[in-house]
């Protein structure tokens, strides 16, 4: 792990700075509300499993979840949550920082079905910004409510002045205490802002709102830095989903402190105006990357990384750029065109260039490695191959792929074997047909060479990309988890970035049974 830490470390300072120029000027009073808070998540007592982060909820009455509102993670966390809440017996309601109480006939229209998603935005004075507004990560959440009919309370309040931070909590808690008082005792279920939630803020005016009543509160906080940085210390960010901090405050994770800040520095650029990919920006973030990835790997990364281009969704002329920039056959160009539209991030070697679909952090990394990956062997990435050993090499490509964005983000999950088999179980056509091929390959890896070899997928060429892309994942996947516990040396990961997989079968399956060898290590 300590490779990896290293580089989140540089990556989480680097972008510290980048959001300290940007959030300037912050009161004393709210440097103490955000001090009260790390405190409150510096450390914690014991590592727990998701299960009894469930069983703790359900026990409670009132619980406090933190928001990170940029964070998408952040929202489909607390959605898990409240779907298994609704497994219970008791009536869930929800209250929700994202309206503000003043919009509550808003909200109970949309809810109710009598305002379409876009007026609705409208009458909260929230109207949709794009791709990285934080409305497509509340959607979900409403829609739950409206299907189940679920009680939503909006909790937000304007508020400015030396105590505004109190007046906002304040009112949020008088909100959530009338909800909490109710006869039939329901399981309110809150996500608002992180900070607010720690126990000196919402929790303590909900408790003086709530007077003589009692009720049971507890804190959910999201990827808390503090605790996170310990576990990683640890070597157990990795593995560790939740943590308890104290007896009414618990902490879930689903990223890694860098990734929460790159989604907090990808809606700032968007809602500035200011174009994602800059030399500032995702270019710079993308180089960064990839020096960071050469370092912990050994593989040389020298000046020629600036003439990387780094082209994103937001750039219009992307195709033409990659054009430009390569010697492509009329077919190629059409493949190449094809992979643009599907939305899905690549490297591609002839251009020196760097697509990504998405401005997401684990993207980003996934394509620095392989461009790390280009630089250590340059055109022997690209060499002519027959289709079967074109098959293994992608598989080969694809892990060092994903190795590299879990050394950015060991949170980053990767589709299991349990997960393949379940596909095969419920999935169809070429779903079922994928998790057919990546199951038989990897049952027959320990036979003879000849048995998983022969399995590779024909055609058509979506099946071919898909297999290979789900069986490199694997690798890569137990790759980084060795190499965090030092069981697979950086000397040996420098050779594996720098083979030219000359008979990359062979190089696959070798690895592949290697680490297949490496016992599991389980959280404290």
């Amino acid at each position: 792990m300590r490779s990896s830490l290293t580089l989140q470390r540089s990556l989480f300072q680097h972008q510290q700075r980048q959001i300290d120029q940007r959030v300037q000027g912050a009161s004393r009073a709210f440097r103490a509300y955000e001090a009260r808070y790390r405190r409150a998540t510096r450390a914690y007592r014991r590592v727990i499993d998701v299960e009894e982060v469930h069983e703790r909820i359900a026990a409670a009455d009132v619980v406090h979840v933190g928001d990170y509102h940029t964070l998408r993670l952040a929202q489909q966390t607390f959605l898990e949550l409240v779907h298994r809440a609704l497994k219970g017996r008791r009536r869930v309601a929800l209250a929700l920082e994202f309206v503000e109480g003043r919009h509550q006939p808003a909200l109970d229209a949309f809810l109710a079905g009598r305002l379409k998603s876009r007026a609705f935005l409208e009458r909260i004075g929230h109207p949709y910004r794009g791709p990285f507004d934080i409305w497509p990560g509340f959607e979900p959440i409403l829609t739950l409510a409206r299907r189940h009919r679920l009680e939503v309370v909006a909790v937000d309040r304007r508020a400015e002045g030396p105590r505004s931070l109190e007046l906002r909590d304040a009112y949020a808690a008088e909100r959530i205490a009338k909800v909490a008082r109710a006869g039939d005792r329901p399981l309110v279920l809150s996500l608002i802002g992180q900070f607010h939630v720690a126990p000196g803020h919402i929790p303590r005016q909900v408790a003086r709102a709530l007077g003589d009543v009692e009720r049971r509160q507890l804190i959910v906080y999201q990827n808390a830095e503090g605790a996170w940085w310990r576990l990683a210390k640890a070597g157990l960010a990795e593995t560790a989903r939740a943590v308890e901090v104290s007896d009414d405050e618990l902490c879930v994770f689903s990223a890694s402190p860098v990734v929460c800040q790159r989604s907090f520095l990808d809606y700032v650029e968007a809602e500035s105006g200011d174009a994602p990919l800059t030399e500032s920006g995702l270019a710079q973030t993308f180089r960064l990357l990839a020096k960071d990835i050469g370092r912990l790997t050994g593989v040389k990364v020298g000046p020629e990384l600036s003439d990387i281009t780094v082209l994103a969704a937001g750039d219009l002329d992307a195709l033409e750029q990659l054009r430009a920039r390569g010697r492509f056959t009329p077919r190629e160009l059409g493949q190449l065109e094809r992979h643009v539209l599907s939305r899905e991030s690549a490297w591609v070697p002839r251009a020196r260039a760097a697509w990504l679909a998405s401005l997401s952090l684990n993207h980003a990394a996934e394509e620095a490695a392989h461009c790390v990956r280009f630089l250590a062997v340059g055109d022997a990435m690209q060499r002519e191959r027959s289709k079967e050993e074109a098959f293994w090499a992608r598989c080969l490509e694809e892990a060092l792929g994903f190795f590299g964005s879990r050394l950015v983000n060991p949170a980053r999950r990767c589709t299991s074997l349990e997960d393949w088999a379940a596909h095969f179980q419920r999935g169809t056509g070429e779903a079922h047909r994928a998790a057919a091929f990546v199951l038989a390959i990897t049952a027959a890896l320990p036979e003879e060479p000849k048995a998983s070899r022969a399995l590779w997928p024909r055609s058509p060429l979506s099946l071919f990309n898909g297999v290979s892309h789900a069986l490199g994942y694997l690798l890569g996947d137990a790759l980084a988890r060795a190499f965090s516990r030092g069981q697979v040396s950086r000397a040996e990961v420098r050779e594996l970035f720098e083979d030219r997989f000359e008979h990359p079968h062979a190089t696959f399956r070798a690895w592949s049974l290697r680490l297949a060898q490496r016992p599991a290590r389980r959280a404290a």
